[in-house]
């Protein structure tokens, strides 16, 4: 089994053991009954004693991930939830590299007749009819496109289409400063692959986008949690901790952050920005949303601000034009931007061109019509699951209504069950992203996030009072 040790972080040497461990487990890459290395020949291969591991392995066992028999060996113990049966002999010890997979584990619910678990946009309200429309009259009048590899950095007219739509808030870019990448996860994982390495700080918004926090952790990163209140991320912490450890990258999604909703002020990006330039060291800017506004536009990107570089700044289109076609633009100058492109080169040999060319009219002509249509039909679902909230939602349950986006974030009371509870839920066809893999390491969380607008509004009306139901039935259980 590969861990990445820091032995000179934060954590000590058995909680990384344990903590990695859990998060293979909890993330469906153990599955349950398989065994674990022993404790000599794990400690072998860390190079750490066996007091270490066996600190580890009690840490598991005591919070239930494994079970440990004298004289038979740790085995994995068995869980309530759900995941796919992956075992097959000898590839169980065969070594990987993957301290977690959260993206994965828990996005597995394609069957789920209520899934407020994806972040993601209804198909009726995507503009998929004239895309695909574009797409099918591209095949048909320029089938050469299948037989192209596209520019490593994307399509120059598609990049120079986005960088006017950029400019339109205020980021002064030109179309070399772009990169088109296959969603905004290729542009974390290129950042990641290209300037984070084992030991490396990188500083989160607590809670973070599960995404992220797994191709952090696949780096072997030092990752560390900063607390955010209705203002987003405390850069006031923040500082604090950049001073004990500083910083190889900062990574947030400052506008509707996922999974919280919250909108950092205005005030403290501007200081974010301000401690990167003391710090010489790099913010990826993650923005799915903030077009997705239900009232009045969010304050400037922390790019618009940024004059010498230090902001990589992300925005994803696909997610609300047609996830699919997995397009996104990654902004960036210089030096910074040469290296991310080389990294992309070597990755895939560029996007597809015949998707950046099918969005790419639609992008030009009629993104902002429809993004003013879009924010008006994301706003009555918002308004509607915030009705059924107050009027079925449990006792001791709360939640802060976003001012956009795509995700309601609840809090249950003390010692809520939540393993227990999402059980209960995937038996009744619906499905929620447990707060707990939005942070690494094995952290216990009273959040679980609910997205409005995956489904209808029939079905997402009719699935979050089902599921109010069920939450108020499991918290009645639990406190008998």
């Amino acid at each position: 089994m590969r861990i990445d040790l820091l032995r000179s972080g934060t954590k000590s040497l058995p909680q990384q053991i344990s903590e990695t461990i859990a998060q293979r487990i909890t993330s469906g890459l153990l599955q349950p009954g398989s065994k674990l290395p022993s404790v000599r020949g794990l400690a072998s291969s860390l190079k750490v004693s066996q007091v270490t591991v066996s600190k580890a392995y009690a840490d598991l066992e005591t919070r239930g991930h494994i079970i440990c028999s004298q004289g038979k060996g740790c085995y994995v113990a068995e869980r309530q939830r759900n995941v796919p049966d992956t075992s097959a002999g000898w590839q169980d010890s065969y070594d990987d590299y993957l301290p977690r997979a959260q993206l994965w584990r828990n996005f597995n619910y394609s069957e789920v007749k209520y899934p407020f678990h994806l972040a993601a946009i209804h198909s009726s309200l995507l503009p998929l009819e004239p895309i695909g429309a574009t797409m099918a009259a591209l095949v048909q009048e320029e089938p050469e496109l299948m037989a192209s590899y596209g520019n490593f950095q994307g399509d120059q007219e598609l990049r120079e289409v986005m960088c006017r739509h950029l400019q339109s808030r205020g980021i002064a870019i030109g179309p070399d400063d772009l990169m088109i990448t296959s969603g905004s996860q290729q542009g974390i994982d290129l950042v990641a692959r290209t300037f984070v390495g084992p030991g490396d700080t990188v500083y989160l918004e607590a809670p973070s986008y599960t995404g992220a926090i797994d191709v952090f952790a696949g780096r072997g990163a030092e990752m560390i949690f900063v607390p955010m209140d209705e203002q987003g991320m405390r850069v006031d912490r923040l500082t604090a901790m950049c001073d004990r450890r500083p910083p190889k990258l900062i990574y947030t999604n400052p506008t509707f952050q996922n999974p919280s909703g919250a909108t950092m002020s205005i005030t403290r990006r501007q200081r974010l920005l301000e401690l990167a330039r003391s710090y010489r060291c790099l913010i990826v800017e993650d923005d799915p949303f903030s077009d997705l506004y239900f009232h009045q536009p969010p304050p400037p990107s922390i790019k618009s601000m940024d004059g010498a570089g230090h902001v990589v700044y992300m925005k994803s289109f696909s997610k609300v034009l047609a996830p699919g076609c997995r397009i996104a633009c990654v902004a960036a100058e210089g030096n910074i931007l040469s290296r991310l492109i080389a990294a992309k080169s070597s990755s895939d040999l560029g996007s597809p061109l015949l998707t950046q060319r099918a969005v790419l009219p639609f992008i030009d002509r009629r993104y902002e019509a429809y993004a003013a249509k879009l924010r008006t039909a994301l706003r009555l679902r918002k308004e509607a699951a915030a009705m059924l909230l107050k009027q079925y939602a449990p006792a001791g349950v709360s939640w802060t209504l976003p001012e956009g986006g795509l995700n309601l974030w609840l809090q249950l009371p003390e010692s809520p069950g939540i393993d227990k509870l999402h059980a209960l839920a995937d038996q009744e066809g619906i499905s929620f992203l447990p707060g707990d893999v939005c942070y690494a390491g094995d952290t216990p969380s009273r959040h679980i996030r609910l997205c409005y607008s995956q489904l209808t509004q029939e079905d997402m009306e009719r699935g979050l009072r089902q599921f109010l139901h069920l939450l108020d039935r499991h918290l009645r259980s639990i406190r008998q």
